[in-house]
């Protein structure tokens, strides 16, 4: 479903990734973990064509994202051509990233009616029915602004959900969120993990998380790809130094 190629990507001359190869299957929950600063996000941000990439590739179900085939050559993508590989992923950010002007209804039938050409009744029906899978049909018609932290972080979950995504990118969903909160938004996305088949890759700092929704997790540092095993068996069981020593630390402060 997902594809990294040989991708490098510099801000000037700061290498953020290095000759990145992986891949991620037909719905499988990949996580990647790692320092700050280890390009864990900057993959996310490849993804959603808010970066390009510098060298490499990038493919998404079988189409290229990064770039399109012109005359028998492989060209950097246009935005046309972005845009349209594009809708098949979903992305949830740290900071919510609500349309504040906009009631929730507004927030989950935009893009659907815009991008996807829904009528507003085929919209406002899938809206209304993920706003019963986050719990929170009776804030359809309030304003970003009256809703707490954590129910924000549910409308972006579903908003998210109404492009009808095969990819679903979370980018540390909880880490705006006080500590209360973020038992509730995680058990969300398990339930969501567990009843659709939709591809997800997260970046999440929620160790316990990552070792109960993950297929595979993947240790980034430096801008590679150190480790990529089973959940249980990196977390019981790290090979690498790097690995051990990032998990010590996290969990200790955890």
């Amino acid at each position: 479903m997902i594809v990294f190629d040989g991708v490098e990507k510099r801000f000037g001359d700061n290498v953020v990734l290095s000759d990145l190869d992986f891949t991620v299957a037909p719905g499988e929950h990949v996580t990647l973990i790692g320092p700050s600063g280890s390009g864990k996000t900057t993959i996310l941000r490849l993804l959603m064509s808010l970066e390009a990439v510098n060298a490499g590739t990038i493919t998404v179900a079988g189409r290229y994202l990064s770039h399109m085939e012109k005359g028998g050559k492989l060209v950097p993508a246009d935005e046309k051509h972005s845009r349209e590989v594009r809708k098949h992923i979903g992305m949830v950010f740290q900071q919510f990233n609500l349309f504040p002007n906009m009631t929730v209804r507004g927030n989950l039938i935009e893009a659907p009616t815009r991008v996807l050409g829904l009528s507003k009744d085929e919209a406002n029906a899938r809206a209304e029915e993920l706003l019963d899978l986050v719990g929170l049909r009776e804030k359809i018609d309030e304003h970003p602004s009256r809703l707490s932290g954590g129910q924000q972080q549910r409308v972006a979950i579903a908003r998210a959900l109404a492009m009808r995504p095969d990819v679903l990118l979370l980018d540390e969903v909880t880490s705006a969120l006080d500590p209360e909160l973020v038992a509730g938004v995680l058990a969300l996305l398990r339930d969501i993990g567990e009843t659709t088949d939709i591809t997800i890759l997260c970046v999440t700092h929620e160790m316990g998380f990552a070792r109960d929704f993950s297929h595979r997790v993947m240790m980034f540092d430096g801008g590679q790809v150190i480790e990529d095993a089973p959940p249980q068996r990196l977390f019981s069981a790290p090979e690498h130094p790097r690995t051990k020593e990032f998990l010590k630390a996290v969990l200790e402060r955890g």
